[in-house]
């Protein structure tokens, strides 16, 4: 099928937004040139190994690139790592992983993870490829051969690999295998352009190699930024709890961006949205408090209805900066016969309700000033007061730990 796609240098500045490193630069110009000549969409190649099920802002940054090369008119191709995920991605672990998947629970994160991708991906137009299909026929032979075409030294230019071996940690032969087979899955689909992290240069590279050797085209890669989470620190993920999910609900989603550094919010405007760089500056230059809402705005309704994030911005307005009652106040449980006289210390109402985790903190906080009860927010004097509990009581710690209780 013919296309015809835009001039080269507006595909250029679509493309380049967001990206850390291209690799080599100067054969992307030349690889959108013979495409628009020729009327061939690229083939955009990203892989998927799917680990686990949630898909957060840090994994939209790479599928928002696949969206903007769809709409340039380009050829979208997803390769869920069916057997790559059984391996495990070593690309900046200290140490092995302990635990590999069944294909089984691989199989059903793909579907998963799919059905998010399809939030920010139009699947309608993209290909979808599972590299088992050519790795699981492969004769131990085809192996053999395959892994004749690295060398160990090659594989050990590789910075995790480097510093496991430095600090003499073990390299475990089916991690060796993981950055060739993600190569040679760009070998199998043909693919121009793959994209990533900067961590996967690596792979980028010697999948380039292998492209050569089949005498095939060599592919690009396009290397993005790692996402910040919302400590501003370390890269976003669910396992630091530092994560935003595309598919938490809009409230949720706007009360974790309202945590984040301002510092980072050029780097979210700029890689979550396409807002012009010259709007967002301007953007930056207001209120870092308003920035949020507009950030948050737009991006929630990119996963949500439109509307969604005006809403969540309305309500977080309402019950935190302007100090209403939320609107999802949980209940929990306390049995009248944990009362002392009705009443409880209220260092030990606020661990038994589960607003701290410990009498000590529960102290700390009252000593601050956190500790208040009742929707006029009457603040605690001191941890020993015995506070007289009676059911439906509204209790808080901070403003975003509270609870009605409910006397059983």
């Amino acid at each position: 099928m013919t296309v015809s796609f835009p001039p080269v240098e507006e595909q250029l500045a679509i493309i380049r937004r967001g990206v850390e490193k291209i690799v080599p630069e100067e054969e992307l110009a030349k690889k959108l040139q013979h495409s628009r000549d020729t009327g061939t969409p690229l083939r955009v190649k990203y892989g998927i190994d799917p680990t686990g099920i949630d898909v957060h802002l840090g994994h939209t940054v790479p599928l928002r690139k696949i969206r903007q090369f769809q709409e340039l008119g380009h050829q979208a191709v997803i390769i869920i790592g069916n057997y790559t995920a059984m391996v495990g991605d070593p690309s900046g672990r200290d140490e092995a992983r302990s635990k590999r998947l069944t294909e089984e629970q691989v199989e059903a994160n793909a579907r998963d993870y799919l059905a998010q991708v399809g939030k920010v991906v139009d699947m309608d137009r993209a290909e979808v490829h599972r590299n088992g299909d050519w790795f699981g026929s492969m004769a131990f032979a085809d192996v053999l051969g395959l892994c004749g075409r690295v060398t160990v030294a090659q594989l050990l230019t590789r910075d995790d690999f480097a510093k496991r071996y430095k600090e003499e940690k073990p390299i475990f032969l089916h991690e060796c295998l993981y950055p060739v087979m993600q190569a040679w899955d760009s070998v199998e689909i043909k693919s121009d352009i793959e994209l990533g992290g900067t961590e996967q240069l690596y792979s980028f590279m010697l999948a380039r190699d292998l492209q050569a050797q089949e005498g095939l085209n060599q592919q690009i890669g396009l290397m993005s930024p790692i996402l910040v989470g919302l400590d501003g620190v370390k890269r976003m993920g669910k396992s630091l709890g530092n994560y935003i999910g595309i598919s938490e609900p809009p409230y949720e989603m706007m009360k974790k961006f309202m945590q984040l550094p301002d510092d980072v919010m050029k780097m979210y405007f700029e890689l979550l949205t396409d807002l012009p760089l010259a709007d967002v500056d301007q953007v930056l230059a207001g209120h870092p408090q308003e920035a949020k809402f507009q950030l948050a705005q737009t991006v929630i309704d990119q996963y949500h209805e439109a509307g969604a994030g005006t809403e969540a911005a309305a309500r977080w307005k309402a019950e935190i900066r302007g100090g209403g009652l939320p609107g999802d106040i949980p209940e929990v449980e306390l049995s009248a016969s944990e009362l002392q006289d009705g009443g409880l210390p209220a260092y030990l109402l606020l661990t038994k309700l589960g607003l701290q985790s410990s009498n000590g903190e529960a102290r700390r906080l009252i000593k601050q000033g956190g500790g208040k009860l009742g929707e006029d927010k009457t603040v605690i004097g001191d941890a020993n007061d015995v506070i007289p509990v009676t059911d439906n009581m509204l209790v808080w710690a901070g403003k975003k730990k509270y609870c009605r209780v409910k006397l059983t």
